[in-house]
């Protein structure tokens, strides 16, 4: 008798929950709503987060605001993830993510976008350790629930500072470190480097989460070989492939790949993700959403290029689900047309 498969990462508990699989979906802005999380959801993930939330913007109540933070009854567990560097309005977002039903509260320093970094807050942030600090230390004596951190390894290569902060983290009552490899000056370019997400790792006894350039099972199996981290966070390698989280959590379960998907569970999928869209935003703003969550789908696909260009030309909601239709299930009437002309040939 065979025995059973011991999981590479065994999750880890923060606060009541027992984050397992111990992988993360990235917060990653204009995409990471509701819907998006609903569908990545599917594939047995164990944390979901949603879109960075500007402080001030809390401040400003708008219905904008309301919607990036707004859960669904069964999505637990969930972080809210907050920004900002001034300790006043980012206590004051932290409490109204709880009051939202967050599970956890995040706070970003890792957000590398100018016109975050222009108002001193993301990966700004860290070229001032002591105000990391304060802002911490504010949170984490202001909610009841796990404050958890995203960083990336430091301003730019002359000035990595991660082991530093995530010390400082740790210290101040951090319950969870997210390192993003790369520093704010690379962007998202260059390769993240999975070794600086060790160097955090053995400088703290929480759990770290390993984020950057996991684009399969293998890749997150090298990621966690090279910086020991206790679980990984995926972000813009599961636009348009959500089955990319399946294919992760059985690399990290221990488990066979999974099978590639048929075309009907392809169009089941992205099927799924429209109406979501429609549901939760209304058909006139998910018109305009499908223009950029569909093509993605269709990467790697054959005729892609073609799809995208003609999708985009499309307006009308009931008209690009039958032309989303038809492109994904469009190798099945290719396989019964060479089914025929076999028939026949016989």
């Amino acid at each position: 008798m065979s025995q059973p498969t011991q999981p590479i990462l065994p999750g880890f508990k923060l606060g009541k929950f027992d984050i397992n699989p111990p992988i993360a979906l990235a917060p990653m802005a204009g995409i990471t709503d509701l819907p998006f999380r609903r569908i990545c959801r599917r594939f047995g993930i164990g944390l979901t987060v949603t879109e960075m939330i500007a402080s001030r913007a809390v401040e400003y109540g708008s219905e904008r605001t309301e919607r990036m933070a707004e859960l669904d009854k069964d999505e637990s567990p969930v972080s809210i993830q907050i920004a900002g560097s001034d300790s006043k309005y980012v206590v004051d977002a932290a409490k109204w993510a709880v009051d939202h039903g967050a599970d956890f509260v995040d706070i970003n320093m890792g957000c590398p976008v100018k016109k975050v970094v222009k108002q001193v807050a993301g990966s700004a942030m860290l070229r001032d350790e002591p105000l990391v600090a304060r802002v911490i230390d504010a949170v984490v004596k202001a909610v009841d629930v796990p404050v958890t951190l995203k960083i990336r390894t430091g301003w730019d290569s002359e000035s990595k500072n991660v082991q530093n902060i995530a010390r400082i983290a740790e210290d101040n009552g951090i319950q969870m470190l997210t390192v993003h490899g790369r520093t704010r000056a690379q962007m998202f370019n260059g390769k993240a480097s999975w070794q600086d997400i060790g160097l955090a790792k053995d400088a703290v006894s929480i759990p770290v989460i390993g984020n950057g350039d996991i684009i399969d099972g293998a890749s997150a199996l090298d990621m966690i070989k090279q910086s020991g981290c206790d679980g990984v966070m995926i972000g813009r390698a599961v636009q348009g492939n959500p089955w990319l989280l399946g294919e992760v959590r059985a690399a990290i379960m221990g488990l066979p790949k999974p099978e590639t998907p048929s075309v009907e569970e392809v169009w089941e999928v992205v099927h799924e993700h429209m109406l979501h869209l429609a549901d939760f935003h209304g058909v006139k703003r998910a018109s305009k959403l499908v223009r950029k969550h569909v093509p993605w789908y269709s990467k790697r696909r054959r005729g892609s290029a073609e799809f995208r260009a003609s999708f985009q030309k499309v307006f009308v909601w009931e008209a690009q689900i039958e032309a989303a239709k038809a492109y994904f299930l469009s190798d099945i009437h290719e396989q019964d047309a060479d089914d025929k002309v076999l028939d026949i040939a016989v």
